[in-house]
């Protein structure tokens, strides 16, 4: 049995992390036999053996979706598109940088665009970071409506992004740094500056503010990622969200992806029901 639990028709969207963090990151949605991964930030092999543990092989992934080309996102992205015949759907910018990625397999979207993929509908989102147009997207499983909203990268928060991400079903939101830890911490004013100027990384701050304002009634869960391993932990991020959280209705798991492990991020089956386990140690 696939790790996380047995799958079965009446899920409507499932997500593993495979890792999340500057050293790489990938997260896999699927719905009933559909699956997308976005980002690619470990090589083929590591892929591999991420999706073995969680029972997924790689050729069943229909899409490979790109929020930017940094290395810790796409790292992996022109072997694996080779070598598993993954189209990739990101901005022209992104696939700019990616030149062995074959012309008929590049798939480019823009902000404010919405795409069919197998088994998702895809919407972009431009928002602000220090690469060549990336984006955040809400992903949107066609056979139950079940809606994702993914921010990966991003050093502040446009307005697209908040009314795009209204009524999502789940949030995997970007928490990178505790302010106080960066302030107080090893990384050079200059590195700093960059991480909070605006195209850099939120902060778990940002990230509880961002979590509370889209806290409607259909959310059932958050995942947090992309934490520094120098100015943050996953303790202190998620306290920081829960606590952002609690003046609104929302009372599912506030849940930090695993830096280096893949885990479940969410299953969400019947409208009333979140099941979340992460940090697997696969």
């Amino acid at each position: 049995m696939p790790a996380g639990g047995a799958r079965g028709t009446l899920d409507a969207v499932r997500a593993w992390t495979l890792g999340s963090g500057s050293s790489g990151n990938a997260l896999l949605l699927e719905s009933g036999a559909h699956r997308i991964l976005i980002d690619c930030g470990f090589g083929p092999r590591a892929i591999v053996t991420r999706l073995k543990a969680i029972g997924v092989a790689p050729e069943s992934i229909s899409a490979l979706v790109l929020t930017h080309e940094h290395i810790d996102h796409a790292h992996g992205a022109e072997r694996a598109q080779k070598k598993f015949r993954w189209p990739v759907y990101a901005s022209g910018g992104t696939l700019g940088a990616l030149p062995e990625i074959e012309p008929r397999w590049r798939h480019p979207v823009s902000g404010g665009s919405t795409t069919a993929l197998d088994g998702f509908t895809l919407e972009a989102i431009a928002v602000p970071h220090d690469a060549s147009d990336p984006m955040a997207f809400v992903v949107t499983a066609q056979g139950s409506g079940a809606r994702v909203g993914v921010a990966h990268d991003l050093g502040a928060v446009p307005e697209a992004l908040v009314r795009a991400f209204a009524r999502c079903d789940a949030l995997c939101l970007e928490a990178n740094h505790d302010v106080e830890m960066l302030r107080n911490g090893p990384y050079p004013r200059a590195l700093q500056e960059r991480i909070q100027g605006g195209r850099g990384h939120i902060s778990n701050a940002t990230s509880a503010t961002l979590a509370a304002t889209l806290a409607g009634p259909s959310l059932r869960s958050v995942t947090l990622l992309h934490l520094s391993e120098v100015n943050n932990t996953p303790a202190l991020a998620e306290r920081t969200v829960t606590e952002g959280l609690r003046r609104t209705h929302f009372r599912g798991p506030v849940q930090a992806a695993p830096r280096r492990t893949a885990g479940v991020a969410f299953a969400l089956t019947a409208r009333a029901q979140v099941s979340v386990q992460l940090s697997l140690g696969v």
